[in-house]
Formats: C-alpha cells, sequence, structure tokens
C-alpha cells in the first residue's frame, strides 16, 4: 500500500497519474468557516499543505457552496495548477425553480462545465463527474455528451457518482461500442460502516476500468471516536445545521455503527495510531480503490488523516474489523458463491482469472 502522497496510482482504465489520497474541497468557500466548513485561510493552508506533500488529486463541485468552493480553489491552484489533477461535478441545481439548470441532460452538463470553467479560471476541467443519476436522461445522451466535452477539448476525462451499477455497466458498454470516452472514475460512499457497495459497484468499477475514490472514508467522522452512545439519545434541542447534528439526522448514530467504531479503536491503541488512520487505511485497502477523499475542515484534522498512509495491518487485525462490519451480501451473490459452488466446476479445481479471487468468495 502507497506510504507517500507522491506514490501515485493510475486511474481506472487511464493513464491518468494520481495521489493515494485525494483532497476534498466540500467544506472550502463557506465564508468564515465554523462547525461545517473552513475558512479561506484554512483552505489555502490545507492545499499549500497537501500539495507541499507531493499531492496532486483535488475534488470538488459546482453546487459546492453554489459555485464558491470552485472560486476559493482557483485561486489557491493557480501556481500548481498545470501538475495537478482537478476534478469537478454536475447535475444538482445552480437556479432553484429552473428545471434545466439541474438534472443529467446535455444543456445542463455544457452549462455547468462552462460556469465550473470560468469559476475555477482554467481552459479545461481534468476529470468531470456526473455528481448523481437523475432517472430522467438517457445513458445514450449522457455519454454522446461526455465524449463531445472531451472532444472538444473541455474535459479531459469523464466519470461519474452515485449512479446504480447497472446504469453504469450501460454508459461504459455503450461508450466501448461506439468508440466513445469511457468513464475512468467512480465516487460513491465506502467505510467500515458502509460496504454495501462491495455487493456490485466495487467489482463493476475494477471489471469494467473504472478506479474507486470514495468519499467519506470516515463515516462521517463515526469512526474517527468522536460520537459516543450518548449522543444516540441527545439532550435538548438538536442544531441541525451543526455537523453532529447532520450525522444525527443521517441516522449515523446506530449500536452496529457504535461497535464497528469499538474494533477501530481497539485497532488503532494496538498500532499505536488514532481511529481515523485505521478507518483511512482500511478504505484504501480494497483493489478497486484507487484514492479516497480526504474531506478535512481544518489543517489539523488534514494533517491527522495523512497518518493514514503509515498504518500496517496484521491479518487478524483485519479478520476483525472485516467481521464487525461484514453485511450480506444477497441475491444473487450468496446463491452463486453457496454450497453449489462445486456443481459449477464439476467437482475439480478451476484457478480464478488472473489467481485473483472474485468478490462474492
Amino acid at each position: 500500500m502507497a506510504t507517500k502522497l507522491d506514490q501515485y496510482r493510475l486511474l481506472g482504465r487511464s493513464g491518468l497519474r494520481v495521489s493515494p489520497l485525494s483532497l476534498g474541497a466540500m467544506t472550502f468557500g463557506v465564508g468564515s468557516g465554523g462547525s461545517w466548513g473552513s475558512s479561506d485561510e484554512e483552505a489555502a493552508a490545507i492545499v499549500n499543505t497537501y500539495v507541499e506533500a507531493g499531492g496532486n488529486f483535488i475534488d470538488t463541485a459546482n453546487f459546492y457552496s453554489m459555485g464558491r468552493s470552485e472560486e476559493v480553489l482557483a485561486a489557491l491552484i493557480a501556481p500548481h495548477r498545470d501538475s495537478l489533477v482537478l476534478s469537478t461535478k454536475y447535475t444538482l441545481t445552480m437556479k432553484q425553480g429552473d428545471p434545466n439548470a439541474s438534472g443529467n441532460h446535455r444543456k445542463n452538463m455544457i452549462q455547468s462545465v462552462e460556469g465550473s470553467l470560468r469559476r475555477l479560471k482554467t481552459e479545461a476541467i481534468d476529470l468531470f463527474y456526473l455528481h448523481k443519476w437523475d432517472f430522467r436522461t438517457g445513458v445514450d445522451e449522457v455519454m454522446r455528451g461526455l465524449d463531445d466535452l472531451v472532444r472538444a477539448g473541455k474535459i479531459h476525462y469523464a466519470a461519474i457518482s452515485d449512479t446504480p451499477a447497472w446504469q453504469i455497466a450501460r454508459m461504459q458498454t455503450i461508450a466501448d461500442l461506439r468508440g466513445w470516452a469511457p468513464l475512468v472514475a467512480l465516487q460513491i460512499e465506502y467505510n467500515l460502516t458502509e460496504r454495501t457497495g462491495e455487493r456490485d459497484m466495487m467489482p463493476m468499477a475494477e471489471e469494467l476500468g473504472l478506479g474507486v475514490c470514495p468519499y467519506s472514508p470516515l463515516g462521517a467522522g463515526m469512526l474517527t471516536g468522536k460520537y459516543s452512545r450518548a449522543d444516540m439519545a441527545p439532550s435538548g434541542e438538536i442544531d441541525f445545521t451543526s455537523r453532529k447534528g447532520q450525522v444525527i439526522a443521517g441516522g449515523r448514530l446506530t449500536e452496529r455503527n457504535f461497535d464497528i467504531a469499538d474494533v477501530v479503536a481497539e485497532v488503532a491503541k494496538e498500532l499505536g495510531c488514532k481511529p481515523g488512520h485505521v478507518a483511512m487505511a482500511w478504505a484504501m485497502r480494497h483493489r478497486a480503490v484507487v484514492s479516497p477523499l480526504i474531506g478535512a475542515r481544518t489543517l489539523e484534522q488534514f494533517q491527522d488523516n495523512l497518518g493514514a498512509l503509515d498504518v500496517a495491518f496484521d491479518d487478524d487485525q483485519l479478520r476483525r474489523l472485516e467481521e464487525v462490519s461484514a453485511i450480506e451480501k444477497g441475491v444473487p451473490h450468496d446463491n452463486i458463491t453457496s454450497n453449489a459452488v462445486p456443481f459449477m466446476y464439476g467437482f475439480v479445481d478451476v484457478e480464478w482469472r488472473d489467481g485473483a479471487e472474485p468478490y462474492g468468495r
């Protein structure tokens, strides 16, 4: 596993080289910062520290702070722009009440790219994500639009986030058959409290050449030890504008998640590191994962996250983390990895392709 930010990885089927941890800028551009966002001064310190340490992969979206994240980032990355891999996204509304200022369709795609290029003060976006699937736009329209943007030099690579696996598979297949630009990256939530992506999203990504760049590798802070079971039944009124209030509203404070956090804390104590290091390092291990996102609000939090690069698990620690966070694979995975397996191979040994055991095993 990578131990430095300048030990670069290839992003999916592309030849693009990116750091093993990427910098998420969702907290940028909220003015004074506070309990949720980063002040402009903190954002500058985070970006400078990341770049100085060899980091080259920075992620934002047009929707973050309604464009302010991109604007703040533009000034911070200007001295390093050519050496950075910059990603942004489109889909979510930039103008409430306008039905065509949101969604996955071509009109919003193009106007979103043009808006992001202006705010980021750059000639091209390195990696352009469809942010969320809108269930309205056809896959051929999306893929043709992304291919047109690549051919026009507006974006270098196309990517996707928070979309059903079967739709992504359709899109990638259409792109391959028609010679259009393929998708090279996938963003989904992935951490010890949220492993359901292992059912279909992760194996699909590896099979079809999408490098996974997980967001929320710390489970929205759940895996850092900052919350306790007492927070499950808070006294007094909850401030849902705070980070803690949002975690409570999101239903993350559950007995299962605290059980997972307890094992994370145990492993961290054994390794002499912090629970967040264990959680981040675990997310980095998955073979489909290329670069988990660091979403730090302060420089201290950011520097702390880098400690994950120094973590090395032993087999017993990995087993305990895997067992406490295990999920049911469901249909059809449980059936095709059950006692029916010998019948599929005629009761003889058949090697796995490339020597790698499939996800279902």
